[in-house]
């Protein structure tokens, strides 16, 4: 950046205002179940949630002339329109120079393993048609005068396929999609929480629709807002299980769809991979502390009970040169990863953030203050920094002294977003933590987007399209590809329905099943429930845990969820009901989580991606600077788990897990037109393939 950049550009890019729902039409249909008078409406796609991903699905729909209906819990309030970092990623091929190699794309995609390779290759070859869309329609990608988009490197990305909007990029990308939503008049019914998946039975068990809970259609003879929404495809796009953890960067009542989906039959996949790093909490401003924040360098400290300041990361480097050198690398190296504890990487942060959050203290950073120095080192000096933070900070021109300056000059964005919700970071220590981040697991789906449960598709952080780990902004990619793939694949079979059992049948169920959850007379309450399970996640499930540990939690989770089986939820008002649900369907999520770590840990499975297996036996042992951290030796990845998935669903009252090879992309089929130019006319490249 040459020259400041001016106010009105700096707010135009944080404070970005979202499109004004259009009037719901009044509901022309009602059935009466269990005593309730239901609205009914019926639609050809209901596409469930409207982030990034779901209205991408929604919009590609409305174009294939599909009859598509968005019902969400809160538009505009989940995570896509929420979240961000200090200039949030969206990664995608490399349009400029001599352009990308896409099958190069999937293999980084893929890289961390357990990744289908013909999902990663979509991925990769569906990106710049996802970035082209978006540019159509406005999203503002930074390019170079001669049109090539700005890029740079990001977690897990070794090449720069790397580009954001700044801050807010994703929220960016709702706000371009929403107003083409708009522009094409999809219906969007706000307020919208799904209950229920409504499954038709036979001849083959196939999505018929959704049965929710919508507060203004609370009345007299539908007193808790029974909504019903019927269809001949469902799309899953609600995000990811954010209140699964205690410390955790989600916004809140983000709840996904995971717990939904597994209580209809749907199986999931790589619930084992999560990702974590350091973030602020959701208690105040939740935000990734990624890019350029720990680029800068700030000093991070500690505080006891007492208030004393503790620079606790001397105890962990050898030198105040690698001290500051892996605080810059947690920008680009910013999720948690246990191979990166060993030989003094950028891991070992983020080890010694949870030791001291786990003693009590708090931890901040400081952006006034360079990092002090190792006892018995030299202090903090620009000129001994590693060679890679040097040539970073001189191609940025930020070679200056103090981190605000730094920071000012790479990022100031990241200043101004702190500004917005009143915390001034040019003024203040920040307090940061480790936290849950996102899910790279999710339901698993095909190369269309379908799940196991035929008319289903999951898109965005509800599908379970990642490995073990995940180049930054890859999520947001997936969820643009996948939404359009979907969209696509339902598009090709609008002719092909089955016929649905009578409705009134599967309505019926659906709220019978409803009301043997919710009790007013229970014991067990939604806030017990999230108390539970938020600790029990976040204590004995996140970056550390141990066999031991996690036995115990699964066996604790299915405890729960048996109890809530036997004696419901609790209950006062219509609007608890919604909430009593959501942490019923979190509580089965938690136990699905659980259960497939336990499965992976009790196969022998060691530590990769966000997970640390800890055991006395293991064969690595981060080192600090005062001796071995015994207490956290750990086994090893083994190559053989690289090649294959976790699957699990949920038969009666237990989780089943099992495991199934990656699928392959075979690099030998090449395409070639006249071949396979007739399969697309005839839409045969919708058709399943043979053995996948």
């Amino acid at each position: 950046m040459s020259a400041p950049i001016p106010q009105t550009i700096l707010d135009g890019l944080t404070d970005i205002a979202m499109p004004r729902l259009a009037n719901e039409k009044a509901p022309q249909e009602f059935i009466t179940a269990h005593g309730f008078r239901l609205p009914m409406r019926r639609c050809g796609a209901l596409v469930l949630g409207s982030g990034a991903a779901g209205l991408r699905a929604a919009v590609e729909l409305k174009r294939r002339d599909v009859d598509v209906v968005i019902a969400s819990q809160s538009a505009f309030g989940g995570t896509s329109a929420c979240s961000g970092s200090d200039k949030q990623t969206l990664h995608t091929a490399n349009g400029a120079d001599k352009g990308d190699d896409f099958r190069a794309m999937a293999d980084a995609l893929g890289a961390g393993g357990s990744m289908d390779e013909d999902t990663a290759y979509v991925e990769a070859v569906g990106s710049p048609r996802a970035l082209a869309s978006l540019q159509f329609m406005g999203l503002p990608i930074p390019q170079d005068r001669l049109g090539g988009v700005l890029r740079y490197q990001t977690d897990h990305d070794e090449v720069g396929r790397a580009t954001s909007c700044g801050p807010r990029t994703s929220r960016l990308m709702v706000q371009a999609l929403a107003r083409e939503a708009m522009l094409l008049e999809v219906p969007v019914f706000n307020n919208t929480t799904g209950v229920r998946i409504l499954v038709a039975p036979s001849p083959a068990r196939r999505a018929a629709g959704l049965l929710a809970i919508r507060p203004k259609h609370r009345t007299e003879d539908n007193p808790l807002g029974f909504a019903v929404f019927l269809c001949d495809s469902l799309v899953i796009a609600s995000g990811g299980p954010g209140e699964l953890y205690r410390d955790s960067v989600y916004p809140r009542h983000c709840f996904g769809s995971l717990g939904l989906a597994l209580e209809a039959g749907l199986e999931a996949v790589n619930l084992t991979e999560s990702q974590f790093g350091i973030g602020t909490s959701r208690d105040a401003f939740p935000w990734n502390l990624s890019g350029t924040y720990v680029q800068s360098m700030p000093y991070v400290f500690s505080l006891d009970h007492s208030g004393e300041e503790r620079n606790f990361l001397s105890g962990y480097y050898r030198t105040t040169s690698e001290l500051a050198s892996n605080i810059f690398r947690k920008g680009y190296q910013w999720p948690f990863h246990a191979s990166r504890m060993l030989d003094f990487g950028s891991s070992l942060f983020d080890l010694a953030v949870f030791r001291e959050t786990q003693a009590g203290r708090k931890v901040f950073m400081d952006f006034n203050r360079n990092p002090l120095a190792v006892a018995g080192d030299a202090g903090f000096d620009l000129e001994s920094l590693d060679e890679d933070v040097r040539a970073y900070l001189q191609n940025s021109g930020a070679r200056l002294e103090q981190p605000i300056d730094r920071l000012r000059k790479m990022n100031p964005l990241s200043i101004e977003l702190y500004k917005r919700y009143k915390y001034d970071i040019t003024q203040y220590p920040l307090e940061f933590a480790i936290n849950n981040q996102h899910m790279n697991g999710g339901l698993a789906v095909s190369a269309w987007g379908q799940t196991s449960l035929e008319g289903c598709y999951a898109v965005g952080e509800a599908a379970g399209t990642h490995g073990v780990t995940r180049p930054g902004g890859a999520a947001l990619n997936a969820g643009q590809v996948f939404g359009t793939r979907c969209a696509e694949h339902i598009a090709s079979r609008r002719n092909a329905r089955a016929l649905s059992p009578p409705e009134r049948d599967l309505i019926e169920g659906g709220v019978g099943d409803i009301l043997a959850v919710l009790r007013s007379e229970s014991p067990v309450r939604a806030d017990a429930i999230r108390s539970e399970v938020q600790a029990r996640m976040s204590d004995h499930a996140g970056i550390i845990c141990t066999a031991a540990d996690v036995k115990t939690s699964l066996a604790d989770a299915s405890a729960l969820n048996r109890a809530i089986r036997q004696r419901g939820v609790a209950f006062e008002g219509a609007y608890e009901a919604a909430r009593a649900l959501q942490w019923r369907q979190m509580a089965l999520a938690s136990e699905a989580v659980l259960a497939a770590l336990s499965f992976y840990v009790g196969r022998g499975g060691g530590s990769r991606g966000a997970r640390t297996v800890c055991s006395p036996d293991g064969d690595k042992v981060p080192l600090a600077r005062t001796g071995p951290l015994e207490d956290f030796r750990f086994r090893s990845e083994r190559a053989e788990d690289r090649s294959e998935q976790i699957l699990v669903r949920l038969d009666g009252d237990k989780f089943i897990c099992g495991t199934r090879p990656v699928r392959r992309h075979d690099r030998s089929q090449r395409p070639f037109f006249e071949r396979d130019w007739p399969d697309f006319l005839t839409g045969a490249i919708f058709d399943p393939v043979s053995g996948a």
